[in-house]
């Protein structure tokens, strides 16, 4: 990596330090990999969770052992009112906020639609869409006061594809994940404020444990040209990249795909 003045330039692109983070649904898989990925670059991070209390704590424990900042912070974000709460906890810790990952989502069983009741419907549209658009709603303003933020959706491959077997209803959700991220952005490009998100394609994190039968996972893996799954940790890159001003400080509006050549649009 090229050196100037001393300095690695891609750590001084990359540098958090003094920053306030926060990521939702950061207990396990992709939220817990991309919270030590900031943390590890300086940022304090907030680690939200919503059930998995011991998993969220295991993420805070880890940062901290490895000379990080980090915190935990409990909010059912499938209830609108619980993101005025959870962003009024970050507030009261460290009066400012600088980039929120809305990564906080969940299939919630596989149900064809025939077979889907309202509230089922309702639930995962709360806890994969509505969830970030409240979550963004009660950030913006913070962000507006400081003149700069980053916000970073995670929306899925199965918005472009209309996923796998009894998932539509997810789809749909990670659908409009998407087109929220592009037209929050639009908006809130004139006060520097950047609006982005990354589609990850299938990663192996509880999400398909509980979600995702194995024969289901050998038809996902045929159509995936690199042959094999993705990490969580290869998600951090990505989200790292569109958050920091000096990589990506022109780019707002887009969705980032990491999916190994499942989906090449």
């Amino acid at each position: 990596m090229a050196a100037r003045g001393g300095h690695v330039i891609g750590n001084e692109m990359l540098d958090f330090q003094q920053q306030v983070v926060l990521v939702t649904g950061a207990s396990s898989g992709i939220g817990a990999a991309v919270a030590e990925g900031f943390a590890r670059r300086g940022a304090r991070v907030v680690v939200h969770y919503n059930r998995n209390r011991d998993g969220a704590e295991k993420v805070v424990t880890a940062i901290q052992e490895a000379g990080g900042t980090a915190a935990s912070a409990a909010a059912d974000l499938a209830q609108p009112t619980e993101a005025a709460r959870l962003v009024d906890d970050v507030l009261s810790r460290h009066d400012r906020l600088d980039v929120l990952v809305n990564n906080a989502g969940d299939l919630l069983g596989r149900i064809p639609v025939t077979e889907m009741s309202d509230e089922d419907f309702r639930r995962v549209m709360d806890v994969n869409m509505t969830s970030v658009f409240a979550m963004s709603r009660q950030a913006v303003p913070v962000m507006r006061r400081q003149g700069s933020g980053s916000i970073i959706n995670v929306t899925s491959v199965a918005a472009r594809t209309g996923g796998g077997g009894g998932s539509v209803a997810y789809a749909t959700s990670k659908g409009a994940v998407s087109t929220f991220t592009r037209g929050l952005a639009k908006e809130l490009a004139p006060e520097g404020i950047r609006v982005n998100a990354v589609s990850p394609g299938v990663i192996t994190t509880p999400f398909h444990e509980r979600n995702t039968t194995d024969a289901q996972m050998d038809v996902m893996l045929s159509s995936v040209p690199m042959g094999r799954f993705g990490r969580p940790d290869e998600c951090v890159g990505a989200v790292l990249f569109l958050a920091s001003p000096a990589m990506s400080g022109y780019i707002t509006g887009q969705v980032l795909e990491i999916n190994g050549g499942q989906l090449t649009p």
